[in-house]
């Protein structure tokens, strides 16, 4: 070890002990400091012990980390570093060996390592001019059996292959099969969990699997051929008859048929008659440039990862119900009565709430054009990920619009009290969202009242009966806000949960505070995330967040891949880019990313390239790793010169993670002064930052460090220094 110790007349001492340093103890009065230890060739001789500071070292531009009284103790700290590294080439050289042992770079500074640039993804974050992904058109025919429960349907997928790899097999993603028995849900979560069964025993039946292509001549009749069907629980392999070579298209067509779960896993279910119908199709899993088939088993917990295409469904119920789904209805003559299409009509020009289906209409039976028999309702819909559908005999239904997208709200009579509103809210949440992010671009969104307690699909956003309406909008517009997070930004949900549910979380804030003020601006809303992240930091239950959703504890799930995420954004926002150039950079990454499948790295490398600013410490901190965030006031020393005060603070980081410094003077005479630096000032020394100030006419009484709680701070008991006596 060596160790380098100053007397007041800039003397120093240096004692030696064999050894490599690497992280080694430097005292420079009573302040112990450390530095990155190497060995280095110097061009300077090491002045013998006792010997005065040679005056030819001064002006080296190495840091200051304490407030000296003197020019001479200015320099000391700069030049113990060199003579540091000084004495390790001497004792390396009477060695006569170098031991060079590398060190990785382990700074919250360093470059964080990304996936390597391609003609795929490129290094600005913009898909790469090779950009591919593929792409599947369904057409399903099903029927709604309420008596036993269950779903039978019929279904073409027309799957085309846009990557430049020929595929002898397709993976389907067959997420029914979670509610088998023994199914891996069923080992994972206890039964009455959210995401259990409920002792449910259900799961596909495939009564047919074929692959249909084209005929052998010209204008010949294509041709149905027997495929080899695998079954591994949730994700289900089809081997072709015949590969799929790269730009060509070939297609599944299924029989099959289902037991709907009352509660599938807070996704789907049913109600008494009533039922949200959702992973009920055989859905084919995404292919893409990073992992190839993305066969994550579905569990419950993490969600969902689909490719685009256009839907045509024909959904069959008795004639007493009434259909939401996703998709514009197109036979709405047949299964509306004339005064249904009329007040539709009307509303498709309003931004006032039309009632379309009232309850009295539901109790008299003027709801539906006839009561006996079935009727099916079709829908279409163009580059969605997804298509789902809700039927109830019991639903009111209210429609306004907004620049001719039609919202709308599907509740029972029961929850009229807070859904007599939720057309509205609707509309509002779409209007808030596009106006700020991105235009909305489908024909409508519908809010369906139900047993699920928030979930979200194309146009469809399913919620419970809510508390109130302050609690309904809460779930209305978080769920709506999953129509620009994954629906829009289709990223891996079940890979990155945080991607599209911490994304969705932070903007969620600013809809909240339009809808309704008087529980809080969008500041208010952060602050009040914030101080949940705090406290569960100093309780030291935090976890990364960059972590499968599946492997989060269920109970942690809301604070890693919701509010962390969104805590993140807002400081990322606020206190570290701007709100200007942050929004900017954020619509960059959704205008970049609008139905294609980002990765993270896509995101921070987007983010950075439109916001000018590089961000490795910031993603490396908060998302890719737990930091821990706590800066403190660790000295303040102040000096008369004449009038004029003469003050040295030093700002303490004590945790790994470190953010811009925020600091506030109060004098003497009752005026504060404001202070604030950039994170970077923490890059070459991440634990303490020295500033030196002057004022004239008045003298400090108090600092404080982020006086108004806008930072993260898991610790703000050393927040403040107040001079003797005050």
């Amino acid at each position: 070890m060596i160790r380098l110790r100053f007397d007041r007349d800039g003397v120093y001492d240096i004692a030696a002990t064999e050894g490599r340093l690497s992280r080694e103890s430097l005292v420079v009065g009573r302040e112990k400091k450390f530095v990155e230890g190497a060995t280095h060739a110097s061009p300077f001789p090491v002045p013998r012990p006792g010997s005065p500071l040679p005056p030819h070292l001064f002006p080296l531009p190495l840091p200051v980390y304490r407030s000296p009284s003197s020019f001479r103790e200015r320099v000391m700290t700069r030049y113990a570093v060199l003579v540091l590294l000084a004495a390790l080439t001497q004792s390396a050289a009477a060695q006569q060996t170098v031991a060079t042992l590398p060190v990785a770079d382990t700074s919250i500074f360093a470059p964080l390592v990304l996936p390597t640039a391609n003609v795929y993804r490129t290094g600005s974050g913009r898909p790469g001019v090779n950009y591919w992904q593929n792409r599947a058109d369904y057409d399903i025919a099903a029927t709604l059996d309420t008596a036993t429960k269950s779903v039978s349907a019929t279904m073409t997928m027309r799957y085309t292959n846009n990557s430049p790899d020929t595929l002898t097999y397709l993976w389907l993603q067959t997420e029914q099969n979670a509610f088998k028995a023994n199914s891996l849900n069923s080992l994972i979560f206890p039964q009455d969990s959210r995401f259990g069964a409920r002792g449910f025993e259900g799961g596909y039946v495939f009564d047919r699997v074929e692959q249909v292509a084209p005929g052998a001549r010209a204008n010949a009749p294509s041709r149905k051929l027997k495929v080899t069907v695998r079954d591994h629980e949730t994700v289900t392999k089809v081997i072709l008859a015949e590969p799929l070579a790269p730009g060509k298209s070939t297609s599944l067509e299924i029989a099959y048929h289902f037991a709907v779960p009352e509660h599938g896993a807070d996704r789907m279910g049913h109600d008494g008659p009533l039922f949200e119908i959702a992973q009920w199709y055989p859905r084919i899993a995404v292919y893409d440039d990073v992992r190839g088939w993305n066969t994550e088993p579905y569990l419950g917990q993490g969600e969902f990862y689909l490719d685009f295409g256009n839907y045509n469904l024909a959904i069959t119920v008795p004639a007493g119900y009434i259909v939401a789904a996703t998709g514009a209805l197109t036979n709405g003559a047949q299964v509306l009565t004339p005064t249904q299409v009329a007040r539709l009509a009307k509303a498709a020009k309003s931004d006032t709430v039309i009632r379309i289906v009232t309850a009295e209409e539901l109790a008299s039976g003027a709801a539906r054009p006839r009561t006996s028999g079935t009727m099916t309702w079709k829908f279409a819909s163009k580059n969605v990920r997804d298509a789902v559908w809700a039927a109830s005999p019991e639903y009111q239904w209210d429609a306004s619009s907004w620049k001719g997208i039609m919202a709308y709200a599907y509740y029972r009579p029961k929850a009229a009290a807070n859904w007599s509103d939720a057309a509205d809210q609707s509309r509002m949440s779409i209007k808030e969202y596009s106006e700020r992010w991105f235009q909305y671009p489908w024909p409508h969104i519908s809010a369906i009242e139900g047993p699920i307690s928030g979930m979200e699909y194309p146009m469809i956003a399913m919620e419970a009966q809510g508390e109130d309406v302050y609690d309904l909008y809460n779930v209305v517009t978080h769920e709506i806000g999953h129509m620009w997070f994954p629906m829009i930004v289709a990223s891996n949900e079940r890979v990155r949960m945080w991607q599209d549910e911490g994304f969705n979380t932070f903007i969620n804030t600013f809809s909240e505070a339009l809808r309704y003020p008087e529980k809080g601006d969008q500041m208010a809303r952060a602050k009040g995330e914030r101080d949940i992240i705090e406290q569960v930091m100093k309780a030291g239950a935090d976890k990364p967040i960059d972590i499968g959703p599946d492997r989060i504890n269920p109970q942690l799930l809301g604070i890693s891949a919701y509010l962390k995420p969104s805590v993140g954004l807002q400081q990322l926002r606020q206190e570290i880019l701007g709100p200007e150039t942050f929004d900017e950079a954020f619509r960059e990454y959704i205008r970049r990313w609008a139905y294609k499948h980002p990765t993270a790295a896509d995101f921070y490398r987007t983010m950075e390239d439109a916001a000018g600013r590089r961000l490795d410490w910031f993603w490396r901190g908060w998302f890719v790793e737990n930091a821990r965030y706590d800066q403190s006031i660790d000295a303040v020393q102040t000096r008369m010169n004449g009038d004029t005060t003469q003050v040295t603070a030093i700002y303490g980081n004590k945790a790994r993670g470190v953010l811009p410094i925020r600091a506030r003077f109060t004098f003497s005479d009752g005026s504060t002064q404001e202070f604030n630096y950039p994170a970077e000032v923490w890059s070459t020394n991440s634990v303490r930052y020295l500033r030196r100030y002057s004022f004239v006419g008045k003298t400090p009484t108090k600092v404080e460090i982020d006086p108004d709680g806008r930072l993260v701070d898991f610790d703000r008991s050393n927040n403040t220094w107040s001079a003797v006596g005050k």
